[in-house]
């Protein structure tokens, strides 16, 4: 389970990429994604993750979203209780940036 560990006297929270794509349901309602992008983001707080940034996208995915969140399980309900709306579906994976990957990789034997 990973967790927030300090690196530098920095905590740094665990980072995950959510490729989203919108079910038939969602793209009915294309117009009101401000509105749900502003529930989503009130949605998470209530399991302290943290939506960091959205990008729209052209391709198989219709958004990517990067987010931190304390720990699998948060991130976990957070991700079942937003694709409970109905109106989207996701691939979400967990992401380590440099400071968190090279360190791992420095230590293989």
């Amino acid at each position: 389970m990973p967790m927030s560990i300090q690196l530098f006297e920095r905590e740094i929270m665990p980072k995950y990429i959510m490729l989203v794509n919108f079910t038939d349901q969602g793209l009915k309602g294309v117009k009101d994604i401000p509105n749900r992008q502003d529930k989503s983001r009130e949605t998470a707080k209530k399991f302290g993750v943290e939506r960091k940034t959205v990008w729209m996208t052209f391709g198989p995915y219709d958004f990517v979203h990067l987010y931190e969140a304390p720990n699998d399980e948060a991130m976990a309900k957070f991700v079942m209780t937003l694709a409970s709306f109905g109106n989207l579906r996701t691939t979400v994976m967990r992401a380590w940036d440099e400071s968190e990957h090279l360190p791992l990789i420095r230590e293989l034997a």
